[in-house]
């Protein structure tokens, strides 16, 4: 998360790592031992539920340090990492790390850490609207591109993106979204199937919406 320009590291430099796609690099909440440093490879970072990338926060490349502000912080992880290809990665001991910023000129130290703690703070702020309940974010969105069905009676939705797209506008994974259209069908609040939804109570979903 925090990228950052430091001296180089001590001799032996840290062993290189390949991970496979779909590893899960951490683990929100868990303490940091180690901040990784991915020398090649994206990784998602967002928020997971049931084992899947619920609430994607963002895509990060190598080379970068993930998340080394909550090294520098002494917290826990902001965030859930995983592999979106294949990483090759150096685990840096916590210790490390901090001692080559304390090797830093002081006014430089400042400036990292700082900086560190304005993306925690953005990063924590980031999780909280993700994580806002992905029922109500779908409801406001069908609400929004509702247009008046005569053939229904009433309001419909045409699926004019693929639902990967809506999706991701909503900051969500599509597994995500298609689970709650799932609920919400279950729940009569949509009906009918394909690329054109029913919204047979819009009343409800505007109270599922908080609009």
């Amino acid at each position: 998360m925090l990228d950052t320009s430091l001296s180089p590291l001590p001799e032996p430099a840290p062993p290189l790592s390949l991970l496979g796609v779909g590893t899960v690099l951490q683990h929100r909440g868990d303490a940091v031992d180690h901040i990784l440093h991915v020398m090649q490879g994206r990784v998602v970072l967002g928020v997971m539920a049931d084992g899947h990338m619920a609430h994607q926060l963002g895509v990060v490349e190598g080379p970068f340090w993930l998340e080394a502000a909550s090294g520098l912080l002494a917290l826990p992880h902001a965030v859930d990492a995983v592999a979106e290809t294949e990483v090759h990665v150096q685990y840096v001991s916590v210790d490390d790390f901090v001692a080559e910023v304390q090797a830093l000129p002081v006014a430089s130290q400042k400036l990292l850490m700082d900086m560190a703690r304005s993306q925690r703070q953005q990063t924590e702020m980031a999780v909280s609207r993700q994580a806002k309940d992905a029922d109500a974010r779908c409801a406001e969105w069908l609400l929004r591109h509702a247009v008046p069905d005569e053939l229904l009676g009433g309001l419909s939705v045409k699926l004019t993106e693929r639902k990967r797209t809506i999706a991701a506008q909503l900051g969500i994974a599509p597994e995500t979204f298609s689970r709650v259209l799932r609920h919400l069908r279950e729940r009569q609040l949509i009906s009918g199937g394909g690329r054109v939804l029913g919204l047979p109570n819009p009343q409800a979903l505007r109270e599922l919406a908080g609009v």
